[in-house]
């Protein structure tokens, strides 16, 4: 069942992933309508605890909300300290795939195996600062690295210009690997990635700062 959901993400490749911390919440349901409009093919939800960032945001009720909203993919960025207590309820709540942070789980094999026992693909991020030997026991047990082009936790961040670098590396490293990038990202760094190698882009207020989301999504493909 991954293996189904990770060819759904591959087959969107090269694709902009609205990141609806920055949606209207008030009214989902025009928001989703409004990105179907648009042709995403993707949606990213950011997760945050509180503690392992410090900003705080939603959880599995506004996962699942969508989930009766949409059927397009769900991809859900755990920003949290302990992802393993949630991951059952994230996967009964619809996420297609869960991304954790290396920072917060060293170790994560147990986890790569609990994720994809749900059929979902597991992800896993790491933040600018972050090396990316810190990777070097999971990479190949991953379907996914979320290459955060910002540090976690806040949006509106400038973006990180070795960012292309570390994917071009992470390309070299595994050539079938799902590449994502997070944080930063407009028209004057989305072909940046995607000339390094990356697959799904995730934006926030280069959509959502818009008053219309086809022409902004149509402007970050051009760039592309």
């Amino acid at each position: 069942m991954h293996q189904e959901r990770l060819s759904k993400l591959r087959s969107a490749s090269p694709a902009v992933l609205p990141s609806l911390l920055q949606c209207d919440f008030g009214d989902l349901r025009r928001e989703v309508r409004q990105l179907e409009a648009a042709d995403v093919k993707v949606l990213h939800l950011d997760v945050m605890d509180g503690h392992f960032v410090p900003n705080l945001t939603y959880g599995m009720p506004i996962v699942a909300g969508l989930r009766r909203l949409t059927d397009l993919p769900l991809d859900v960025h755990l920003m949290i300290s302990d992802p393993a207590a949630y991951v059952d309820a994230f996967a009964e709540a619809g996420a297609d795939m869960l991304t954790f942070h290396i920072e917060a789980v060293p170790q994560p094999q147990s986890l790569i195996d609990q994720i994809h026992s749900h059929g979902i693909v597991a992800g896993v991020a790491l933040n600018p600062k972050t090396p990316l030997s810190a990777l070097d026991g999971c990479l190949d047990a991953v379907d996914a690295v979320l290459v955060m082009s910002v540090e976690a936790g806040f949006g509106g961040q400038s973006f990180d210009p070795g960012a292309p670098e570390r994917i071009a590396e992470l390309r070299k490293r595994r050539g079938d690997l799902l590449l994502e990038v997070d944080g930063g990202i407009k028209p004057d760094t989305i072909g940046l990635c995607r000339k390094a190698g990356c697959d799904l882009f995730v934006v926030g207020s280069a959509i959502f700062g818009q008053n219309d989301y086809a022409a902004a999504v149509r402007q970050l493909r051009d760039a592309l």
